[in-house]
Order: structure tokens, then C-alpha cells, then sequence
């Protein structure tokens, strides 16, 4: 193989593992081809820094309609007033909303990463929390927001900015309660749906429309579109600031950003023409029809789920009644052609790297056509497959002693992909997964 060949070689590689294995992370899915083309497509050779209209480049005239029909189309499916669809994916989208409503050293309030938050809205692993003070609540041990921590950190508090959405969360959101309070306290209230857009836009989760003044979205998750983000502006939003638009566009040029990724603006326009279609709903109705059906197949299997289930896309596993970390459950289920991810759970006692907890999402499976029976079915692996793992040597794995621990880990790794059990559960997804293929 000459060196020119080599990159395509990984992908059909790739497009190969993904035919073939089960993709349960809750934040993945497939875009359509037609999505794919216009990622592929001459736009990306274009440069445009600035907005519709007022550009810094010539040779744009065709790109202002590209991005000025993407914005349209985003205010009519969410029903916002204003939108900037130009950031490159949603970590810098918040941070362009922290840089547009809050100054160096103001206070702002998000759900905790071990709970569920996520990195960008001023967590202590983030160069954001450099730069404002970041204070934060959680969930109660059922999976609900605690409303009464959050009350107290507001009124204790007083921040400038009410995060509300993160990387984990099986309930659905209450909005107008996080709206009335960021309205009694003077705060922005922020929310991001970026794993729930697509269930938002097709009206199977309730919209922050009318109770935030921001929401940012990732677009590549339930959305179904390219990686990339949007910040939305709602009429609440524009009767507390007139200039908050305005703010927005700043802050993401040039505040953040040089020229925006057409290619991938034009992607996102097509996803959001998609999410109008008459299918699009049917399509979110059934990806919570499975998230339901794979978390009632898991509970058959005594796996203790946060929440109790789930009433969105994902599910999330406390795994210490299994007698196994989130670590060594996400690669034993690899192993066996099931991708998920470990997460950690509320009150976790391990560290955020070899965590307590598993996440798993039904947007990509759903996408591939997979029902209630394929759930149940999915649901028999999962358990099999952690059952074969903890059959393994799993000593010294979690022990205080780092290297025996990370020994242990080493092989564990090394032998995992050789259990009989997990290869026969492998084989039996890849026949599965023949039936469904990608769109």
C-alpha cells in the first residue's frame, strides 16, 4: 500500500467497524448521505469570516445564502428569535455565551460533572473555571435535579449565569422552573439541549424556548446533522438584553473564532430540513420507545439503573452491585461489538477515569431501523457480556496499589478480545447489525 492510499484504507476500515458493532454511545448517531455530501463538498475551500452581508472576504454571495437559509431554518424548527450557527462544536459555543453575558470572575452555576454536567460550563478540569467562578448542583440519589441545592447555590450565589443540560440526565428537563428561577434571581438562564435538539425539534421533549434567554445545541447528536453547534437567542432572551444578539455574534467573531466551516453550516442546514419532516418525529417517538425498552431489558438483569429508567435517550448504570467498574464494563462490552461509555454516577467513590458507571443512548441504533425486540436482545449481550468479564481475572483491578492496579488492567485489556464468550456474543451482533445497515 502506497502512502496516498493509507488514509482511506483506515476509513473503510472504520465505515467496517461501524456496520458491524452496535453504537450505544448516547451522543453518537449517523447523519444521512445527503448530510455527508454537503460535508464533502466545495464549501469547505471557501473562507468567510464574518456573518451574512458583512464579510471580510470577497466571493461569498452564494455562502450568505447558505448560512442565512441554515438560520432560518433553525429559528423555525426551535422558535427562537436569533441564531449563530457558526461555532465549531458546543465547548466553544458556551464558552462563547460565558463570554458574551458574563466579565472575568462573575459567578456561574452548573450541574457537576461527576453528576452529569459537562467540562465547558465551568468545571474545574476546564479553562473556564480560570476564568469565572463556577459553583455547582446535583441530583438527588432517584436521578432529579436537587432543586432545593440549587435554590440555596442561587440565593447564596447570586450568579450571573443559570446552566441548565449536560452529559447526563434521564429525566425530562423542567425548564419554566430553572426559567423562573434564573427570572427571581436576575440570572441568564442557559440551556443546552444539545443531546436532546433532535427530541426537542420533533416535540417529543418539552422546548426551553419560552422559559431560557439562551440555548446552545451540538448538532450531530439526536439532531441527526454534522459535528458542530448553534446558540439560539429567544424573544425572552431579547427583552432582557435588545443587544444580547448582537453579544452572541461577537463573542463568536471575533471574539472566539476566525472563519466558519461552511461545509459544515451547509451540513447542518440539510439536518435541519430533515428534522421537519413528517418522519422526523416518528423517528424521535421510536428512539425513546427504545430507550425505554433497553432499560426495562436491563432492570430483567438486576443492572440498577439512575432514575430508575429513563423518559429520554439514554440510560445510566450504577455498576457496584456488578461487582465491576465503568472501565472494565465498556471494554468488555467493546469486545463484544457493543460500544458504550463509562461515565460516573452521583456520589461517585472512583476517580471520573475508571468511573462507577456506564452510559448508553439509542439514537444510532434507532437510526438503523432497531426496535423493542432488537432492545430486549441488546439488553440479554450487555448482561452476557459483563457476566464473561467478571469470569475473567479481574485481580487487582481497582486495587490501591496503582501499579498492580495498572497491571492488572494491562492484561485485562489484552485478553479481553480473546474471551470465547465475548467472541461469540460478536459474532451474533455482527449478524444483527447485517440486518440493519447504515443509512
Amino acid at each position: 500500500m502506497n502512502q496516498g492510499e493509507a488514509v482511506f484504507d483506515l476509513i473503510r476500515q472504520e465505515e467496517k467497524r461501524q456496520k458491524e458493532e452496535l453504537a450505544l454511545i448516547p451522543s453518537e448517531n449517523y447523519c444521512s448521505s445527503a448530510v455527508r455530501k454537503a460535508l464533502g463538498s466545495i464549501l469547505t475551500d471557501k473562507y468567510s469570516e464574518g456573518y451574512p452581508g458583512k464579510r471580510y472576504y470577497q466571493g461569498n454571495r452564494i455562502i450568505d445564502e447558505v448560512e442565512s437559509l441554515a438560520i432560518n431554518r433553525a429559528k423555525k424548527v426551535f422558535g427562537v428569535a436569533q441564531v449563530n450557527i457558526q461555532p465549531y462544536s458546543g465547548s466553544p459555543a458556551n464558552l462563547a455565551i460565558l463570554s458574551a453575558v458574563c466579565q472575568p470572575g462573575d459567578r456561574v452555576l452548573s450541574q457537576h460533572l461527576s453528576m452529569g454536567g459537562h467540562l465547558s460550563m465551568g468545571q474545574q478540569a476546564s479553562m473556564t473555571s480560570r476564568f469565572f467562578k463556577a459553583f455547582y448542583y446535583g441530583l438527588s440519589k432517584r436521578g432529579q435535579i436537587d432543586w432545593d441545592g440549587l435554590e440555596s447555590q442561587v440565593r447564596k450565589q447570586r450568579p450571573k449565569i443559570i446552566f441548565c443540560g449536560g452529559t447526563a440526565f434521564t429525566k425530562v428537563f423542567d425548564f419554566p422552573r430553572f426559567g423562573r428561577l434564573a427570572d427571581e434571581s436576575g440570572a441568564f438562564f442557559v440551556a443546552d439541549i444539545s443531546h436532546i435538539a433532535g427530541l426537542v425539534a420533533a416535540g417529543v421533549h418539552p422546548s426551553p424556548a419560552r422559559s431560557a434567554h439562551l440555548i446552545m445545541t451540538t448538532t450531530h447528536k439526536t439532531l441527526r446533522g454534522p459535528r458542530g453547534a448553534m446558540i439560539m437567542v429567544t424573544a425572552k432572551g431579547l427583552k432582557k438584553d435588545p443587544e444580547l444578539g448582537k453579544k452572541i455574534n461577537q463573542a463568536v467573531f471575533p471574539g472566539l473564532q476566525g472563519g466558519p466551516h461552511n461545509n459544515n453550516i451547509a451540513g447542518v442546514a440539510v439536518a435541519l430540513n430533515e428534522a421537519r419532516a413528517a418522519g422526523f418525529k416518528k423517528y424521535a417517538v421510536q428512539i425513546v420507545k427504545n430507550a425505554k425498552a433497553l432499560a426495562t431489558s436491563l432492570k430483567r438483569y438486576r443492572f440498577k439503573l439512575i432514575g430508575g429508567g429513563t423518559k429520554n435517550h439514554l440510560i445510566w448504570i450504577d455498576l457496584n452491585n456488578k461487582k465491576i467498574d465503568g472501565w472494565t464494563a465498556a471494554w468488555a462490552l467493546e469486545a463484544a461489538g457493543i460500544i458504550a461509555n463509562r461515565q460516573t454516577i452521583p456520589f461517585d467513590q472512583r476517580s471520573p477515569y475508571y468511573p462507577s458507571g456506564l452510559r448508553l443512548g439509542t439514537p444510532a441504533i434507532t437510526t438503523r431501523g432497531m426496535k423493542e425486540p432488537q432492545m430486549r436482545l441488546i439488553g440479554q449481550w450487555i448482561n452476557e457480556g459483563l457476566e464473561a468479564a467478571r469470569k475473567m481475572n479481574l485481580e487487582g483491578i481497582g486495587s490501591p496499589d496503582r501499579e498492580r492496579d495498572q497491571k492488572a488492567r494491562k492484561e485485562f485489556k489484552q485478553a479481553v478480545f480473546e474471551n470465547q464468550e465475548l467472541r461469540r456474543i460478536k459474532k451474533e451482533v455482527k449478524s444483527l447489525c447485517c440486518q440493519f445497515p447504515l443509512p
